[in-house]
């Protein structure tokens, strides 16, 4: 289906997608960047020169630190090896290997080849290859199912990539955009609609709304994709309830799919219905907007991340939107070649 203001209609019914994107344009903006230049753009793929690592407390079981190594890679993308698998394949980040995004708890697990053979809970990672300057990595995981879990977001990951260096390797490096603007909506009125670049404009402009019923509340920000806002969004910690933290630390530990214990008042931003549990961060004009921030740069970049056809620009708005629209999104895109070169 085609409409005038919303493009293509990739999935979802008209009528909701256009009472939703009037809640959407109806809420205010908290914070617009958009005067800001974009990130720069290079043409030779970039690698690191040198291996990293980081380590923090994992996700799931929150006592055992868990260990990540970033190594420099000639294959052409970012890769994820389970080390503790050494017969099996390194996981290219892509929408082809994508098993599940969750239905308890919603995070991105990639897998190839053996069922074996994945890596959940990958967005705050894999979200770096879309907003940082690195288009060859390898990843190394010693535990699959217990990623680290970090008290500034992803910005220990951050810091230690950009300690790395950088070395250029053979190739080019692509940028695509839609064919025309495609939207997707559900039925609870969460939506994404993706727009072509501007002619002249190599750029990733995103407009990200959420709208949750605890402190959270309604957070907008807009702004183009480059060093600071993502450094910005990079700092964000996920966010939960505090009733489904206690409940992750009590009842949930009897379900391995939603076994948090790894949660506490420092790595995670905890809202209760009227209040904070903890202390808010990424505050502008007396408004908490870490919420946003994490949504637009840990959450949507980590599935713009599994585009295969290099990098992406053009424009995205996001309203109430999560990892299974996103993901669903991007898996449509790929399914339609809705994609093209921008030279």
């Amino acid at each position: 289906m085609k409409d005038e203001k919303f493009g293509f209609i990739i999935d979802g019914d008209l009528e909701i997608l256009k009472k939703s994107y009037e809640l959407f344009n109806e809420q205010p903006v908290d914070l617009d960047l958009m005067d800001e230049l974009p990130a720069e753009t290079h043409k030779k793929p970039k690698t690191i020169e040198r291996t990293v690592e980081v380590s923090a407390p994992g996700t799931f079981w929150g006592k055992e630190i868990r260990n990540l190594k970033l190594e420099p890679s000639y294959r052409e993308g970012w890769w994820l090896n389970r080390v503790d698998l050494p017969h099996s394949q390194p996981i290219k980040v892509s929408i082809r290997n994508v098993w599940t995004t969750g239905d308890v708890v919603s995070n991105i697990v990639l897998r190839s080849g053996s069922s074996h053979n994945y890596v959940r809970l990958v967005e705050h990672i894999i979200a770096l290859k879309t907003g940082m300057d690195i288009d060859n990595l390898m990843l190394s995981f010693e535990a699959s199912g217990d990623p680290p879990l970090f008290k500034k977001g992803s910005m220990d990951i951050v810091d230690a990539l950009n300690s790395a260096g950088r070395k250029e390797v053979d190739g080019e490096v692509k940028y695509f955009t839609v064919k025309e603007k495609v939207s997707i909506v559900r039925e609870d009125g969460s939506f994404l609609i993706i727009e072509p670049a501007e002619k002249g404009r190599m750029s990733l402009d995103l407009d990200c709304a959420v709208d949750f019923p605890s402190a959270i509340g309604k957070q907008r920000i807009k702004f183009p994709l480059n060093d600071k806002s993502f450094n910005l969004g990079a700092q964000a910690r996920t966010n939960t309830t505090f009733s489904k933290m206690l409940f992750c630390k009590t009842i949930g530990q009897v379900f391995a799919d939603i076994r948090n214990l790894g949660y506490n008042k420092e790595n995670v931003l905890i809202a209760k219905k009227n209040s904070y549990w903890n202390e808010p961060g990424l505050v502008h004009d007396g408004k908490s907007l870490e919420a946003a921030w994490h949504r637009a740069i840990l959450d949507l970049l980590a599935a713009i991340a599994l585009i295969d056809e290099g990098r992406f620009i053009g424009k995205i708005s996001s309203y109430k939107a999560g990892h299974f629209l996103d993901v669903e999104m991007v898996r449509l895109l790929s399914t339609n070649d809705m994609f093209i070169e921008v030279k």
